[in-house]
């Protein structure tokens, strides 16, 4: 099936072109992301494939649709760049990827509570213009220290597992419980009861109009004073301006992001040359208690490597006219 696969990467040619060695899809592969201006450039193809920072709204889906283009493919889990209505008005699938190694980014997440926590990064900045001094690195023991979970789906379920076996006390909340998490020793609060409690809380949910925003300048106001904040999720899950204003009072002791809610013009290129106009993320970036990584929680071999065989697997099934076992759900 003739696919556009749109955000390209090296790695990204390199690692669908292996898992399509068998299947034989025609993939043309773009650097560009898809937008209402890129469209066009699937012409023809009866399929694209998209990753997490391109958009693929009402608009575009009519212009894909218009072209022949009757299958979205995400590289992903998550699925809110993509109007799942609009594609079924328009007779469009949406496929995602609903399982690749979730210890991929609960890993990544304990690795950034770690360093944010124990300030590695800016130790390592001081040692190498050889700066010894131990000043201002001083951070706390997780042993005995309560952690919020918000979020206990497979990839927040593995983070709770880790934090308990820190000696953590470990609290949860989902609108959908896990009997997995409670069965290990979590324990489930409201959000409300949740985050006065915690030293940590770590953000594992999916972005949905209910949890847009589920950390806000109300929620800061109720947590610990100097806890820290993880976000490996999404973006517009953090009110990033009542962030910002918590970490300059000292409300919030700490913040460790792998995604941020203005990255579609930001991550996954070398801006270091540039300007960056955004002063938000620059005002971030400014704070020695925050670490911000550009949305690397899942680039693991393991996760990549399923990522990009579910991806081709959707495709020759839609091709095939088989069941879509990774269909997005239209709500």
């Amino acid at each position: 099936m003739k696919t556009a696969v749109f955000s390209t990467r090296s790695y990204d040619k390199t690692l669908l072109t292996a898992a399509n060695a068998t299947a034989g899809h025609e993939l043309s592969f773009l650097q560009d992301r898809l937008t209402a201006s890129t469209a066009s450039l699937a012409a023809g193809c009866e399929a694209v494939c998209v990753f997490v920072n391109d958009n693929v709204d009402a608009e575009v889906l009519a212009l894909l649709a218009a072209q022949g283009t009757r299958l979205v493919a995400t590289r992903s889990t998550g699925y809110n760049q993509i109007d799942a209505a609009a594609a079924a008005r328009l007779g469009i699938e949406v496929v995602r990827v609903t399982d690749y190694s979730p210890h991929s980014v609960a890993e990544f997440a304990v690795g950034l509570l770690l360093a944010v926590n124990r300030k590695i990064a800016r130790a390592s900045a001081r040692t190498r213009d050889g700066n010894f001094e131990l000043d201002g690195l001083m951070g706390f023991d997780l042993h005995g220290k309560t952690v919020g979970v918000i979020g206990t789906g497979k990839i927040g379920t593995i983070f709770a597992r880790i934090m308990l076996g820190f000696g953590c006390t470990v609290l949860g909340h989902d609108q959908y419980p896990n009997p997995a998490f409670e069965a290990m020793g979590g324990r489930y609060a409201s959000t409300m009861d949740l985050v006065p409690e915690c030293d940590v809380v770590s953000l594992h949910c999916p972005l949905t109009p209910e949890t847009r925003h589920v950390v806000n300048a109300a929620s800061l106001a109720r947590a610990k004073r100097g806890a820290i904040l993880i976000n490996t999720s999404r973006g517009g899950l953090v009110d990033t301006e009542a962030v910002i204003a918590a970490l300059k009072t000292g409300q919030l002791g700490g913040l460790a992001i792998d995604v941020y809610e203005q990255e579609a013009s930001l991550f996954f290129q070398d801006l270091s040359s540039t300007i960056i106009e955004d002063d938000v993320i620059q005002r971030l970036v400014s704070f020695h208690n925050v670490i911000v990584t550009g949305h690397q929680g899942f680039f693991t071999q393991e996760a990549i490597g399923q990522i990009m065989q579910t991806t081709i697997e959707s495709i020759s099934a839609f091709e095939a006219g088989a069941e879509l076992v990774n269909r997005v759900p239209v709500s």
